[in-house]
């Protein structure tokens, strides 16, 4: 069953989720048409915020982790997906070569890839683990809590294509998300599928990228089903190439901070809020829950500049910050603040979890050590959204509703990626 969850039901929440069910034909359809113009990443997966009053997106992961923490009953759902992206990608495809994060592997990610390895297999496929990390001079074993084994095996490259010995791949999934840049051993692979592409990585993507184009997409979608669309939209600004250790490196800061409180001001004046609006402060260029300070006032940037240096020590000189909408989460599993992460394949939800964090509140970062997962899972009866149910009193409902959300986040993220596509871009 759907954890049972605490949450506030009240107000445009309610209202959104009635609004979702009635329009789910016209919701449907619209998908299906923007996919018919723009591919989906292989995989994805968008962290939502319930605050009760809106309902939206503030990360997505196009390298995601945490495939173990999805439940063994949407295993179905994820190979079908996955048998489908491979079908549409390569369908003579025999072989898939995972190429892993560099460096030592946490159990927690050895864990995600064996699950995702579990997923392709299912799916048909010779799954194999080609490492490019430099320290892998030969084949490694890791051992799993269940007893079995996972092996990473240093990657081989031809003229234009990667493999391992006496097996070569269709498809490559890369499950890096390349923050220091593409190495070259990835670059140039004309005769294969790498994917997510190049660009995907943190080196070349940005968040303020993707959440602009979750903008326009969220307008559209907005005005599809008649709602305003900042009941999905977080607000954000950004500031590039700064240095937060200088003080003239706040001033940036500073002054979108501000917009960005002004603009929520307004927005808790014209529902009626009367929670206190903040912001939260992000490397532009990802953080996996690190280098993340939230802020009430401008007025903080002064007074705990060194405890901002500090939360966002992960930035080099020169870097961007994005200054994103702070969104609170109402969601409570047992007595603990809680939040939806919703996975995709292709373009079909198949499962997620709530992240749960016991010492953090509902203006908190439940990314940071110390968050457990719940799975979300369905019985037998309860796998399709009840169309007669009131809005709340249904948890297929509910996640019915969060995977449109994450949907709309992974068309955005189609419109990114063309956006950097180097082939594109020149064309």
């Amino acid at each position: 069953m759907v954890p049972h969850l605490v949450t506030a039901l009240s107000g445009p929440i309610n209202e959104l989720e009635q609004r979702i069910l009635d329009a789910t034909p016209v919701i449907e359809r619209w998908f299906r048409l923007e996919w018919m113009e723009h591919t989906p990443p292989l995989y994805c997966a968008v962290d939502i915020r319930n605050a009760g009053f809106k309902l939206a997106p503030v990360d997505t992961d196009l390298f995601p982790r945490g495939w173990h923490n999805l439940s063994d009953e949407v295993l179905p759902l994820a190979v079908q997906a996955g048998q489908a992206a491979i079908e549409k990608i390569c369908p003579e495809a025999r072989n898939l070569l995972i190429v892993p994060a560099s460096g030592k592997p946490s159990s927690f990610y050895l864990a995600s890839l064996a699950r995702l390895e579990q997923i392709f297999r299912m799916a048909g496929l010779n799954v194999r683990f080609g490492s490019i990390d430099p320290a892998v001079k030969r084949s490694v074993t890791h051992k799993l809590p269940d007893g079995e084994d996972l092996v990473f095996e240093p990657a081989l490259r031809s003229r234009y294509r990667l493999g391992l010995k006496h097996f070569d791949p269709c498809t490559i999934l890369l499950n890096d998300d390349l923050p220091s840049g593409a190495p070259g051993i990835l670059e140039d692979l004309n005769e294969q599928y790498l994917l997510p592409p190049l660009q995907a990585g943190w080196s070349v993507r940005r968040m303020s990228r993707h959440f602009r184009c979750y903008e326009e997409v969220s307008k559209r979608f907005g005005k599809l089903i008649g709602i305003d669309p900042w009941l999905i939209h977080p607000l954000f600004a950004h500031c590039e190439r700064m240095d937060v250790r200088k003080p003239e490196g706040l001033d940036c800061l500073r002054e979108n901070v501000n917009a960005v409180l002004l603009k929520l001001r307004r927005k808790y004046k014209e529902y009626g809020i009367t929670e206190k609006p903040f912001v939260v402060l992000k490397p532009d260029n990802g953080s996996r829950g690190m280098g993340v300070m939230a802020l009430r006032d401008a007025a903080e940037l002064t007074t705990a500049s060194g405890k901002l240096v500090k939360a966002l020590g992960q930035l080099a000189p020169g870097g961007d910050v994005i200054i994103q909408e702070g969104v609170l989460t109402h969601e409570r599993l047992h007595d603990t603040v809680a939040e939806p992460v919703v996975y995709s394949i292709d373009r079909y939800v198949v499962g997620g979890f709530y992240r749960m964090h016991a010492d953090a509140g509902a203006a908190d970062n439940l990314s940071a050590p110390g968050a457990r997962y719940v799975p979300l899972a369905f019985d037998g009866r309860n796998h399709l959204p009840h169309a007669g149910a009131k809005p709340g009193a249904s948890a297929p409902n509910r996640f019915y509703m969060y995977g449109v959300i994450a949907r709309v986040a992974l068309v955005a993220a189609s419109y990114e990626l063309e956006a950097t596509d180097p082939e594109l871009v020149e064309a």
